[in-house]
């Protein structure tokens, strides 16, 4: 892989995740994803619940008190502002986890808090698709999308794509990178397959990879080594040389 491709999708996880680049990109097959975890784990059964994040955009309800009821948006530095408990760290915590502090806190000026947290808009909804795809893309993930979805979203497979090795890298505890192998070959039905084994949900800040077919790798190395050897004697053939223009898995 370039540098300044692989430069580039470390960016985008870093955008995604808000830390520091932690996935490395390889460019043989089995170097597709190098992450601070062991070995690729299978899909999750259950997502987890959604964690409100900076820029979120909250609705606090008071069922008993709605002169209290307030839009507000979490800042930068993950707080929002209210009234009579001034500022209340919200990014990390789930909407009911937000919901039980608020009640807490209440508690001490109010004789019955009920409240209830709503996530009116979110900025977390992104993932990102790039790889042997037709337009690399960060995407706004809309609820129920799978992996094959945003590929095909992303503007589908390239002929040298390897759709039975696509990586997603999901955010794990931590801001840990989990990488989940998928076979998206096996559950293509515009290739008449549709098994139910491959394609996943996919979860806010995921990132779906498409690697290059192995007959794609062999093609860059036969096409430079023939572009050296007559490069270093003084020779122009005029055309290109490709092994074996059908990808395979």
């Amino acid at each position: 892989m370039k540098p300044a491709r692989r430069s580039h999708i470390l960016g985008i996880a870093a955008v995604l995740y808000g830390v520091a680049p932690f996935v490395v990109l390889g460019c043989g097959p089995q170097q597709a994803v190098v992450a601070p975890v062991g070995g690729l784990v299978g899909p999750t059964q259950a997502p987890p619940e959604y964690r409100i994040q900076p820029g979120d955009q909250l609705d606090i309800k008071f069922f008993y008190n709605p002169e209290l009821n307030e839009t507000v948006l979490v800042r930068s530095d993950g707080k929002i502002s209210l009234q009579i408990v001034d500022d209340i760290q919200a990014a990390g915590l789930t909407p009911a986890q937000l919901d039980q502090e608020l009640t807490r806190l209440y508690a001490q000026e109010l004789q019955k808090p009920v409240i209830t947290v709503l996530v009116r808009a979110s900025t977390g909804h992104r993932i990102y698709v790039g790889g042997e795809v037709g337009t690399p893309s960060l995407l706004t993930l809309v609820p129920g999308m799978t992996a094959l979805q945003a590929v095909i979203n992303a503007g589908g497979f390239r002929e040298t794509a390897r759709p039975g090795a696509v990586i997603v890298i999901r955010k794990g505890p931590d801001n840990r990178a989990i990488p989940i192998r998928v076979d998206l070959e096996a559950d293509n039905p515009l290739n008449g397959e549709a098994s139910g084994q491959g394609d996943i949900p996919l979860e806010p800040s995921d990132i779906v990879y498409v690697p290059k077919s192995l007959i794609a790798h062999a093609n860059l190395f036969v096409n430079q080594y023939i572009e050296r050897l007559f490069l270093y004697r003084g020779i122009s053939l005029g055309f290109g040389y490709e092994i074996n223009p059908t990808p395979t898995r």
